[in-house]
């Protein structure tokens, strides 16, 4: 498939991302899904680990789906759908959380930045959105349009990040906080772009998103300063690790609530915004069902994902995720009924005909308090 060939929203073919033919030259191989091609990766995945954990690594993520929300009740349809805190946001903050139904179960989760009053960057997972978006925002004077193609973009994640990204640019991220951004384009390496403290890896890093004419230049900036590029096969240790979920993967849409993939702290229930399924998760937080819980798994075979978790024989949870970490071994993250779920705990989980003993630990197994990412 060319360039030319790369599709609009919708069409059944995956999209090129601006960077694929300047990571073509050195990168392994790539996947589709979710509408894109990704890249699996540039070489040992162990080495792409550890430069992510100790050092700076680089990854493309444009193939983030994105939109800009745009007119005087932007900030009120993006507050319609999300879980999080979106009245009452900073212009340069971002914020996380779930996107909602009716019923308060998942459609997807992601990040809304907020430019200004009247202009939202909102990320997802999940590209088929539109009618989603255009049904809970009916009434609003809002425009949102689908923005991906537009707005490629690379997360420089890893301990050492700060200093490369710093080296390459005049503003002072000494000042820029976790989870804000810089609304006004700055200069990486005289490269313009729009600069976030954010990333997906469990690490301090940053996202440089961009227009699609400078993809080239930025990529060739970022790996002459010495970050390692890496890519999707090593993603699911890093964020395994992190706590980190996927959709169609820790969860199905329109079937789990926010607290069974442990994102209680993003379900704003005493701020004032209303967002689909508010009520209906007020009365779930008061007595969750189940927990989302780090699983150590003994044997050298990973369980598929998926696979079913039991105690004495009885179901009591899910395997969503599982990886091979180079760090802890065998993992995965598992919804667990609320009364096996503490740490310690010992379970089975399913693998083949028969089942591999696991042993629950705590969410985040990298770094259980976020100190990573906000050092």
């Amino acid at each position: 498939m060319s360039d030319d060939d790369a599709t609009t929203e919708g069409s059944g073919e995956s999209r090129r991302t601006a960077f694929h033919e300047v990571m073509s030259k050195t990168a392994k191989g790539f996947m589709e899904e979710a509408g894109w091609w990704w890249v699996t990766g540039f070489g040992e995945l162990e080495d792409e680990y550890h430069a992510v954990r100790e050092g700076v690594g680089v990854w493309d993520v444009s193939p983030l789906n994105k939109w800009e929300f745009r007119g005087t009740d932007a900030v009120e349809a993006a507050q319609r759908v999300h879980s999080n805190d979106i009245l009452g946001m900073r212009t340069g903050q971002v914020r996380y959380g779930a996107f909602l139904d009716d019923d308060g179960l998942l459609v997807d989760d992601g990040t809304v930045f907020k430019h200004a009053d009247d202009h939202l960057w909102v990320c997802t997972n999940g590209l088929d959105h539109r009618e989603y978006f255009g049904e809970a925002s009916k009434g609003l004077d809002v425009a949102i349009d689908y923005i991906a193609p537009e707005l490629p973009h690379l997360q420089v994640q890893g301990p050492r990040s700060r200093d490369l990204v710093q080296g390459l640019t005049d503003a002072d991220l000494s000042s820029l906080r976790y989870f804000n951004f810089l609304p006004d384009q700055v200069k990486v390496g005289g490269v313009p772009v729009w600069l976030s403290r954010t990333g997906f890896s469990g690490e301090l890093g940053y996202e440089l998103f961009i227009r699609p004419e400078h993809a080239e230049e930025l990529w060739d900036v970022i790996i002459g300063a010495g970050a390692v590029p890496y890519g999707v096969d090593v993603i699911e240790p890093l964020r395994i690790e992190a706590g980190m979920v996927v959709t169609d993967y820790d969860y199905e849409a329109h079937e789990r609530t926010p607290f069974d993939l442990g994102l209680d702290r993003v379900v704003a229930l005493d701020a004032d915004g209303a967002f689909m399924g508010k009520d209906t998760l007020r009365e779930v937080a008061a007595d969750p069902p189940n927990r989302f819980k780090t699983l150590r798994l003994q044997g050298e075979e990973l369980p598929e994902y998926g696979a079913a978790v039991t105690k004495d024989g009885e179901d009591v949870g899910v395997l969503t995720s599982p990886a091979t970490s180079p760090a802890f071994g065998p993992i995965g993250l598992a919804i667990l009924r609320r009364d096996v779920a503490d740490e310690g705990t010992k379970v089975d989980v399913a693998l083949g005909d028969g089942t591999v003993t696991a042993t629950v630990d705590v969410l985040a197994i990298v770094d259980p308090e976020k100190q990573r990412p906000r050092s």
